[in-house]
């Protein structure tokens, strides 16, 4: 009997504990929720680590050779202070803080895509090439508008001959497929040459777009070169065309050189923005 009575009382004994010790839990969770713990007594919680983007990319960094290899305008002809668009481009990038140096500029007056192809094979130009991390390109000109060098005689008012040659509108087409095809080549030689640097070739545009019987046929062949060399370039790594149809469009009087073929100092300056744009 006195057993059964103690047993009883341990389990009133421990019923009010627990009891107690619940209302005591009750009671301080009620405070936390009216008076929050501030955040700096409690425990700080270990970020988890976002994933780390890297380094910037050793492009972003390093010095950039630039190389040049083409026809005038890749040798600057027109501009008066003998700059062109490669030292312009140079110029771009260092005031933007980029390291860039120029290794040599092969730009050659009146050279064409037949010109360019045995100087790929040439063991100087294969060095300087092969030592780049940009080159640039510029040739088709002199392909396209056939017999129009201007550079040494000029044109005037509506006039349409060329060294005492009349400019016939329906030849500017006649070269286009085989020239084209010989872009093809010369942009998969070149990056055959150097397969890590970036190739940008600087597309053309119509010099005489402001002469009426011009205008028409030299945009078409304008389009079409640029459309062919789009062709091969996209479909290889790290090539890039640059656009410079709609600079000179609707401002050849501002932006040609008084030759009226050669791009001036304002035009190649466009350009060169232009090449900065892509290769950033």
């Amino acid at each position: 009997m006195k057993s059964s009575k103690w047993i009883w009382r341990s389990v009133s004994i421990l019923s009010v504990f627990s009891t107690l010790l619940l209302l005591a839990g009750f009671v301080y969770a009620v405070k936390d929720i009216q008076n929050p713990q501030a955040a700096k007594d409690r425990p700080a919680k270990v970020a988890t680590p976002e994933k780390e983007t890297g380094p910037a990319t050793p492009a972003a960094n390093k010095e950039l050779k630039f190389a040049v290899i083409g026809d005038s305008l890749a040798k600057g002809t027109g501009d008066n202070s003998g700059m062109g668009f490669a030292r312009r481009t140079i110029r771009e990038l260092t005031a933007a803080g980029r390291k860039a140096t120029l290794l040599n500029n092969l730009g050659i007056n009146g050279l064409t895509t037949t010109g360019l192809l045995p100087k790929l094979e040439e063991r100087g130009t294969k060095y300087v090439l092969g030592e780049a991390d940009v080159i640039l390109l510029s040739i088709g000109g002199n392909d396209l508008f056939q017999g129009a060098d201007l550079a040494s005689t000029g044109i005037s008012g509506t006039s349409t001959t060329a060294k005492g040659q009349e400019l016939d509108p329906e030849d500017l087409l006649k070269g286009l497929p085989k020239a084209s095809t010989q872009l093809k080549t010369i942009l998969e030689r070149i990056r055959a040459i150097n397969p890590d640097a970036m190739i940008v070739y600087v597309g053309l545009y119509n010099p005489f777009g402001d002469i009426e019987e011009l205008q028409v046929p030299g945009n078409q062949a304008v389009a079409k070169w640029n459309e062919a060399a789009l062709d091969t370039i996209n479909k290889n790594g790290n090539m890039t065309l640059v656009p410079t149809f709609d600079i000179f469009q609707q401002h050849l009087d501002r932006y040609l050189a008084s030759d009226h073929f050669h791009p001036n100092g304002d035009g190649y300056q466009q350009i060169a923005v232009r090449i900065v744009q892509a290769i950033r």
